[in-house]
This record gives C-alpha cells, sequence and structure tokens, in this order.
C-alpha cells in the first residue's frame, strides 16, 4: 500500500507491449483520443439518449464520464436525474464527484463547476 492508502493497480503495473514502447506522433495521440472519446460519446448516449439534440449537455456529461468513467455516470445522480428531466438536479450531481483520496482538489473543482455551467447551456 502506498503513503497515501491507495491500493489500486498502478500503472507501472502494466508493462508496454514492445511495439508501444516508442515515440508517438501526435497525429497518432490524437487518433487513440478521437477513439477513446467515440467509446465514451457512444456509452453517454446509450445510457441517457434524452442528450441527443442537447449538444452542451452532452459534452459536458460526455467530459464527467471521461474523467470518471462510464461505469461511474451510470451509477450517478447525473444520469438519474438527467434521464428524469430533472435538469437543474443533474447539473447540481456534477458537484457531487469533487474529491479524491477522499480530499476535496480544487482541480475537480474547477472541472465540475465548467461541465455544470456546459451542461446547463444545453437546458
Amino acid at each position: 500500500m502506498r503513503k497515501d492508502g491507495y491500493t489500486g493497480i498502478l500503472r507501472k503495473d502494466y508493462p508496454l507491449a514492445p511495439q508501444d514502447n516508442r515515440a508517438w506522433t501526435q497525429e497518432e495521440i490524437d487518433r487513440l483520443f478521437e477513439d477513446d472519446l467515440v467509446r465514451f460519446e457512444r456509452g453517454v448516449l446509450r445510457m441517457s439518449p434524452n442528450l441527443a439534440g442537447r449538444q452542451s449537455s452532452f459534452d459536458a456529461v460526455v467530459s464527467f464520464a471521461f474523467n470518471a468513467g462510464v461505469g461511474n455516470y451510470q451509477r450517478s445522480s447525473i444520469r438519474m436525474k438527467n434521464n428524469r428531466t430533472d435538469y437543474e438536479g443533474a447539473a447540481e450531481a456534477f458537484m457531487m464527484w469533487t474529491t479524491g483520496g477522499g480530499k476535496e482538489l480544487p482541480g475537480l473543482v474547477r472541472r465540475r463547476k465548467a461541465e455544470k455551467a456546459l451542461y446547463l447551456r444545453g437546458v
């Protein structure tokens, strides 16, 4: 266990495949990001089809899911309230996701405030 109490799997525990242990071009990195983003967009639309046509709200939720994970979005109050058309409640629920390691993190507070504001632009 680390000093901060983290007991999860660390990235260093996964060795790179030989073909991936190299310098990547910006185009390759952009393509990997785009491929990841498509997976998150599909996952969000599958769980919240009412976001289709509400681009700003959709973008905010995809940003959240990309950061916290699609599984966390699936279990979140954000999804539940959005799907019940409680858009104000869904926007407020973004602020429930500002901690890491049991501490409120200023970076996550800024990110969630930005996602909340973006979400509300689509309402």
